[in-house]
């Protein structure tokens, strides 16, 4: 999938021109009422969780309350349909996530254009993936375990949030550039996944690391790598994919978006208000103990970070050949 760069970005900016005296009118009186924010995971795991710290940061700041408002169900489809369809008034939010820009690829009859339909307000993370590895696995280094699949090829199970999941993606861009063959096993979410990871039923996950860091720990599992660019403060030890397969990064964002045709003042407050919670020692130490490393930055900025995913990811779908029903 191609999306032309030059109109996305102009989508991204374009609530911007509106005249300055109404806009500044318009922030002023908003918000006189709750806001919410559509999470597409069910209550409790890391993207729900980060969600929830913006949300208390904007009411502390605010004077409103931002509700998180969990609508999981069809690879987060569900909940962006019901912000691309809502009112475009600023009382809706979206918690956007990298599963957004896969599913633009992966599914050809959304009733929605996530493109053209939702606009970004803010990236406030990179999130990373971690290798982790069954302890029976005789491999301790990520070398010696690339060395050990291409020793067994098709005999290494790696589990899955499920086809078409970043935990999946991630790992198929992984065999193509490390030359190995996994054997892929879907599971229904990355819980699941993990306890027969834990089991021994499987033996690698590209898992989240706010999924697995509590049984790294405890030595239930090995982890070799993570997919970002760089080290995570959480794991110090633990070296990056590619400091061994060159070039290889797949690490996922988690921010703010809203209706297309938001008002561009109160995106832009909106922005203003997250970047200064990004800025906030206590919030920035949560995200990071989430696996994440916080950005912050402009609309525009996020909007190129999700064009980029979303090419960069259409790429691996069509060349794995992934597919869901």
């Amino acid at each position: 999938m191609k999306i032309p760069r030059r109109r996305f970005l102009h989508l991204a900016a374009g609530a911007a021109a509106l005249p300055a005296l109404p806009r500044m009118a318009r922030a002023q009186a908003w918000p006189t009422r709750p806001v919410r924010i559509i999470v597409g995971f069910p209550a409790g795991g890391a993207t729900d969780i980060q969600a929830r710290l913006m949300g208390q940061w904007l009411s502390d700041r605010l004077g409103q309350q931002f509700i998180v408002e969990n609508r999981a169900g069809a690879s987060r489809n569900i909940g962006t349909e019901a912000v691309a369809r809502a009112p475009a008034d600023g009382y809706t939010l979206l918690q956007v996530v990298t599963p957004h820009a896969i599913n633009a690829a992966l599914y050809s009859n959304l009733s929605f254009d996530f493109i053209r339909d939702i606009a970004p307000v803010i990236c406030a993370a990179r999130l990373a993936y971690v290798v982790v590895v069954h302890p029976s696995v005789p491999a301790r280094t990520l070398p010696e375990f690339i060395a050990y699949a291409k020793a067994n090829p098709g005999k290494i199970n790696y589990g899955s949030a499920g086809p078409g999941t970043p935990q999946n993606i991630g790992c198929e861009l992984f065999k193509m550039m490390a030359g190995v063959d996994l054997v892929h096993v879907p599971y229904r979410g990355g819980a699941p996944a993990t306890t027969d990871l834990v089991g021994g039923q499987i033996q690698v996950i590209f898992s989240p690391v706010s999924e697995s860091i509590q049984h790294i720990k405890a030595g239930a599992l090995r982890a070799l790598a993570v997919t970002t660019m760089a080290r995570l403060d959480v794991l110090p030890d633990v070296p990056t994919v590619a400091d061994f397969v060159p070039g290889y990064e797949a690490s996922g964002f988690a921010g703010i978006g809203a209706p297309r045709g938001t008002p561009g003042d109160i995106i832009a407050l909106l922005n203003k208000e997250l970047n200064a919670g990004l800025a906030d020692a206590k919030v920035k130490t949560r995200i990071v103990e989430l696996g994440g490393t916080v950005l912050g930055g402009t609309p525009a900025e996020f909007g190129t970070i999700i064009l980029e995913a979303t090419e960069k990811w259409a790429k691996v779908i069509k060349t794995a050949g992934i597919k869901v029903e």
